[in-house]
């Protein structure tokens, strides 16, 4: 049984100064990662530099993406942005991938937003394109989307063979990419073609038993290696989402994404989870939760849960 791991996602800050603040104040509530999303619009710092600059203010705390939009860079370039910065931050990096999904972003920056299909593939290409980057020597790869030559990249990562993988969704699709190729598996909601926001049909408990199933049939042999998250939308009193969030969470009151109730309510609901379901990575979707849910992570956390 996997020990408990708890990240958080943080957006944004004032300043420097205050971001490194929250960083820290992650670290001495017991968190194991800060998260950083990435997407064009909406009060949202770029991941790169955000995760550089927690890293810088930190000592235990890992970083990493929920997740790094591919469409928006080239596997290349963000094969040597990880390396870098997993080295910078002394081996500390998850990166966290996924095709890019929400409209506004792709509209706003006159990019054209490809079928799901078509965005799954290349995203399972570029998957490829890391991990041989970031492996010994040189890298060849020909695909429908990249093409790479000759191409050695340095620095290598500091982790070996590479930083984690975190891949993850809500389709069959990338669901079945995230448990083949993936360390860690988080698992939410699918989002509506047309990246208008979650397909609110996707959610509930039958639905998110079904992704759990899904993905144990596609890992095979892997499955024992996987570690499986999910974002945490609702933690105590429900609150109304926030205007800037793409969440809905008015149909997973079943699922461990929604955790309502008094903090044994919570510990008790995310031991059901991981004891019964595998589940060990939880991550905080809003930083107004965090009053709430630190004393929880400070109860489950490594080696105490």
């Amino acid at each position: 049984m996997r020990p408990f791991r708890f990240g958080a996602v943080v957006r944004e800050a004032d300043s420097g100064k205050a971001w490194a603040e929250k960083a820290r104040r992650l670290e001495g509530a017991g968190f194991d990662v800060l998260l950083v999303p990435d997407h064009l619009v909406g009060p949202r710092f770029a991941p790169i530099a955000a995760l550089t600059a927690a890293a810088c203010a930190t000592d235990r705390l890992r970083v990493g993406a929920l997740v790094f939009a591919n469409d928006f860079r080239h596997p290349a370039v963000l094969a040597k942005e990880a390396a870098t910065l997993d080295l910078l931050s002394g081996g500390r990096l998850e990166v966290g991938i996924g095709t890019g999904w929400m409209a506004q972003d792709y509209a706003g920056a006159g990019m054209a937003l490809d079928a799901p299909g078509v965005r799954v593939e290349r995203l399972r290409e570029a998957v490829a394109v890391l991990k041989g980057l970031w492996g010994d020597g040189t890298f060849d790869f020909r695909g429908d989307h990249y093409r790479i030559d000759g191409l050695d990249q340095r620095p290598k990562p500091v982790q070996r063979p590479h930083p984690p993988l975190v891949l993850g969704g809500g389709g069959p699709r990338v669901l079945r990419l995230a448990a083949e190729q993936a360390d860690i598996v988080n698992i939410g909601m699918r989002v509506r073609p047309d990246g208008s926001g979650p397909d609110t049909r996707d959610g509930g408990l039958e639905a998110f038993l079904g992704k759990l199933q899904h993905v144990r049939a596609a890992a095979g042999d892997r499955y024992t290696r996987l570690e499986l998250g999910t974002s945490v939308v609702q933690v105590g009193a429900r609150k109304a989402e926030e205007t800037w969030s793409a969440a809905d969470s008015s149909s997973l009151d079943e699922t461990p994404q929604v955790l309502l109730g008094t903090h044994n309510d919570i510990v008790d609901k995310l031991r059901h989870w991981r004891d019964e379901h595998d589940i060990s990575y939880f991550v905080m979707h809003n930083e107004r939760d965090l009053a709430t849910f630190a004393p929880v992570v400070e109860e489950l956390a490594t080696g105490r849960g």
